[in-house]
């Protein structure tokens, strides 16, 4: 089977799926941007988008225009591959950037598969969630426009898939029946508790599993994963906890929303606001994954907060390392924690009660032994990469069958 993968930042969410089916002998070929990472046994190709967005375009039309210039550049390689006697049995996307707006265009009897991550609404989600950061009306409008590429692309495609009920959830009614819900799996095996784990810190302190150490991660550390709310909590915690230490994992770029407005990093604006932290808070920006793990190892609590947004794989890594997890009351987080099950659940916005419950936390770690194994076997049971990995193959091999 000939299997054709796009996404820019290849290889994204398929870092799984793309060098299984190729390690079982298919022809694979992903379609990224450049200088990025190549799969196992995958054929990686490049596009770059002849242009970039028009100068003074209306401000909620950039990124649609952005989403065609990719779908373009990404054609237009189709079209040469096609020449070239490639066609696919099938194909799978991010259709996020716009890079799966025309495939069905270039190989129409191909079936189209589409990953339906987030579709956004002027209402009920991210946008109108965080009062200190609502822009109004224009907010809603933009909204609105910004999900015209999602819409051409769930009705271009034959089946999609979501990581989650809720996200499913946010697109439109009529078009729910097409999307199952699949997460794109963790890794249970590498990821799980790990009691003689270590974690170095700049200082030189190691700190090790069952020592009092608070974790947050973030891609970056930026108000649409709480970070002012951790932060704001952060002084009361550290107050109630002299011995406590916090590692805080993130980088000072966007991944969401915007930058503070008075410039600066994310990081810098709260630090000015809460004054300086002690020595025992340590900002160690993006590290490896392997230290990620093994800092998952050490976590007595694990803090994740998260607008109403897509749900980030790090919070369930660390209920997959038996980590106890503290997270935001808001979905998808609920549909994972159940408060006082497997986790506890917060105020994503009342920092005092979230300090409060975050100094108990740590306060009890050693006692809640029965609420990690409950964290993992959550994970184990729902979201255990070989169970998620055959559930998007036979999610595939219903569309070939059905093309």
């Amino acid at each position: 089977m000939k299997v054709l993968f796009v996404h820019q930042n290849c290889p994204g969410q398929f870092r799984h799926l793309a060098p299984a089916l190729a390690a079982e002998g298919h022809e694979v070929v992903f379609i990224g941007q450049k200088d990025k990472q190549t799969p196992r046994g995958v054929t990686r190709l490049e596009y770059e988008p002849h242009r970039g967005v028009t100068s003074r375009i209306h401000p909620y039309l950039a990124g649609t225009e952005a989403a065609v210039i990719n779908g373009q550049a990404v054609a237009r390689l189709g079209f040469k591959l096609r020449r070239k006697a490639f066609t696919p049995d099938v194909m799978i996307g991010n259709p996020g950037w716009g890079e799966t707006l025309f495939l069905k265009d270039v190989w129409p009897e191909a079936p189209l598969i589409t990953l339906s991550e987030f579709y956004y609404n002027g209402r009920g989600s991210d946008i109108g969630f965080d009062p200190e950061f609502d822009t109004g009306p224009d907010a809603v409008l933009r909204a609105r426009a910004r999900s015209s590429q999602h819409l051409l692309a769930i009705e271009a495609a034959d089946v999609s898939y979501s990581p989650t009920e809720w996200q499913r959830s946010q697109f439109p009614a009529v078009y729910r029946e097409k999307i199952r819900v699949i997460h794109d799996g963790i890794d249970t095996d590498l990821v799980r508790p790990d009691p003689a784990a270590r974690f170095s810190l700049p200082d030189g302190t190691v700190l090790s599993a069952g020592d009092e150490v608070l974790t947050y991660v973030a891609r970056n550390l930026e108000p649409y994963r709480g970070f002012h709310s951790f932060m704001r909590a952060l002084p009361a915690v550290l107050t109630s906890r002299p011995d406590a230490r916090v590692v805080i994992v993130g980088g000072d770029e966007v991944s969401y929303g915007g930058r503070p407005k008075e410039g600066g990093t994310w990081r810098e604006k709260l630090l000015a606001e809460i004054g300086p932290l002690p020595d025992r808070v340590t900002f160690t920006g993006r590290i490896p994954y392997r230290d990620y793990l093994s800092l998952l190892g050490v976590s007595a609590v694990h803090v994740y907060l998260t607008y109403p947004f897509v749900l980030s794989w790090s919070m369930l890594e660390a209920m997959a390392a038996g980590a106890f997890v503290v997270g935001s009351a808001t979905p998808p987080v609920e549909e994972v924690i159940e408060d006082g099950q497997n986790g506890w659940l917060v105020d994503f916005f009342d920092t005092q009660a979230m300090a409060a419950r975050v100094s108990e936390a740590l306060a009890r770690h050693r006692q809640m032994g029965a609420m990690r194994a409950a964290a993992r076997s959550t994970v184990v049971e729902r979201y255990a990469l070989k169970d998620c990995l055959e559930r998007q193959k036979g999610l595939i091999r219903s569309a070939v069958t059905a093309s």
